[in-house]
């Protein structure tokens, strides 16, 4: 039952490292295309 118990929580404490990791955007590369665009507002008319 112990084996059980431990097992059981380095795989939760393996999990909410990778939910970590995957929340903070770790590593990957940025897209290449799509996403924002400047845009060209006119000038303030005051």
């Amino acid at each position: 039952m112990k084996l059980i118990r431990r097992a059981l929580g380095a795989l939760a404490l393996a999990c909410l490292f990778a939910a970590g990791l995957r929340v903070r955007g770790k590593g990957g590369t940025p897209p290449q295309h799509g996403g924002w665009k400047q845009l060209d507002l006119p000038a303030d008319p005051t």
